[in-house]
């Protein structure tokens, strides 16, 4: 399993709302993007399965911009990466029904895949975007 640019910087951009944008705070992409470092147009693409998944809210206009769907706790590294790569198992046969020519019974190597993706899913629906910017802020503190 490798995570795109997409959903690294998926990532990037659920933090930096969570530190820069409130109900009351809208947040604009050309910020996100300065504050960041990376392109706005590719930002836009993201932005956009991250809003079709409820993770993220628009408004449009002269005072729009973007803030998070939900409170930072609510929304775990799963959720985003889920949002912008789709399925994240190593094979296909640990989420679906595949045919790749071997019966799963006789798989020798399916069990190390279902430990992988245990693993996998561990880390990434434990860690909220809430941890992430408390790390950050610890760290600015320090």
């Amino acid at each position: 399993m490798r995570i795109s640019t997409k959903g690294t910087y998926a990532l990037e951009i659920i933090v930096d709302l969570a530190m820069h944008s409130s109900e009351e705070h809208l947040e604009q992409l050309k910020n996100i993007a300065a504050r960041r470092g990376l392109s706005e147009k590719y930002l836009e693409r993201i932005v956009k399965a991250m809003k079709n998944e409820n993770l993220i809210l628009s408004t449009r206009g002269a005072m729009g911009g973007y803030r998070l769907a939900r409170r930072p706790e609510d929304i775990t590294v799963l959720d985003v990466l889920r949002s912008v790569e789709g399925e994240l198992a190593p094979v296909e046969c640990l989420t679906k029904e595949t045919d790749c020519g071997i019966a799963c019974e006789d798989c020798v190597t399916r069990g190390v895949w279902a430990d992988m993706w245990r693993e996998i899913l561990s880390v990434t629906d434990d860690v909220s975007v809430a941890d992430i910017t408390k790390e950050v802020v610890d760290r600015a503190g320090k």
